[in-house]
């Protein structure tokens, strides 16, 4: 049985995937008199392939029921995909280089501060929080083209999360597969 660790979210660990968005390492501009910090180019927004716009949504979450099973990712061809967590709850990315390859999934536990930036044809889950209503900034493409392909895994390849909700106390939980 396939053992799929949750890591931390860290910039490196999560490079081959796109971009985690946080300010931990960025140096603000003081703005507004000096009542506010300002912190620029936290995520390179990718959604102008066949004349895509810039979409700013608000998602808000809801938690999955226990245990947590991997059925689906999905992929943006046209298009990166921003979220950012408004709450500060702590929530999970799961990601992937080939829906098929069990041991292509990484996890992550994501801080309330962290958020991704998908890149373009990145296989992800579909947001994944903790907790009932969690809001997320999301930062996406809009405009023609098909910008969604799902995947669904055979039931074999399905991974299961045996402690989904405890990723807001213990970011070293474990899934396996099948």
């Amino acid at each position: 049985m396939l053992a799929l660790s949750i890591s931390p979210l860290t910039k490196a660990g999560f490079a081959p995937f796109g971009e985690v968005v946080e300010t931990a390492d960025v140096k603000p501009k003081l703005i507004n008199e000096g009542f506010a910090e300002r912190f620029d180019d936290l995520a390179g927004i990718d959604v102008a392939t066949e004349g895509g716009e810039v979409n700013v949504s608000l998602f808000m979450g809801s938690a999955r029921p226990a245990p947590l099973v991997i059925k689906l990712m999905e992929r943006h061809p046209l298009g990166s995909q921003l979220f950012m967590p408004l709450s500060g709850a702590r929530w999970l990315v799961v990601v992937c280089t080939d829906p098929d390859i069990p041991s292509s999934y990484r996890a992550f536990a994501a801080s309330g501060r962290q958020g991704v930036n998908y890149a373009r044809n990145c296989w992800h889950h579909p947001l994944l929080v903790v907790g009932d209503a969690s809001p997320f900034l999301v930062i996406d493409r809009k405009g023609t083209g098909g910008n969604l392909e799902e995947r669904w895994l055979e039931a074999a390849n399905w991974l299961h999360v045996a402690s989904y909700g405890a990723a807001e106390a213990n970011p070293d939980i474990t899934a396996k597969q099948g």
